[in-house]
């Protein structure tokens, strides 16, 4: 997942927070919701849909950890041309990429909650 996507995301978690914490009514042009629905957006042109942005990002984050675990074990063999900085930098990257996951999962899980918990 692209920092720009995990960017839109996390704005429009925030957003829905902020509406929650304020008492408006979360309703939302269907323009805005072009990005999630996978509506058609305001230039006529498709846009992905969420669970499509989110599959694409949870599988980008397997091959990070994968990428890093084959180096690992190339390093680990001895291997000539794989270098102990090479596969540190790739095993922060998997890091990284999925504690960015798993934040973006915490934040679902938390919008999710405070909207089942809305009187209705």
């Amino acid at each position: 997942m692209s920092t720009l996507q995990i960017d839109s995301v996390l704005a429009q978690i925030r957003s829905l927070q902020s509406q929650a914490k304020v008492g408006m009514p979360a309703v939302r042009p269907a323009s805005d919701l072009a990005g999630i629905a996978g509506a058609q957006g305001a230039g006529g042109a498709s846009s992905p849909s969420f669970a499509s942005v989110l599959k694409s990002g949870l599988d980008k984050v397997n091959e990070t950890q994968a990428s890093a675990t084959r180096l690992a074990t190339a390093f680990e063999k001895g291997v000539p041309g794989v270098e102990l900085s090479q596969v540190m930098l790739e095993s922060q990257k998997a890091s990284v990429s999925f504690r960015a996951a798993v934040e973006v999962r915490n934040r679902l899980v938390s919008v999710y909650q405070e909207i089942m918990n809305m009187p209705i």
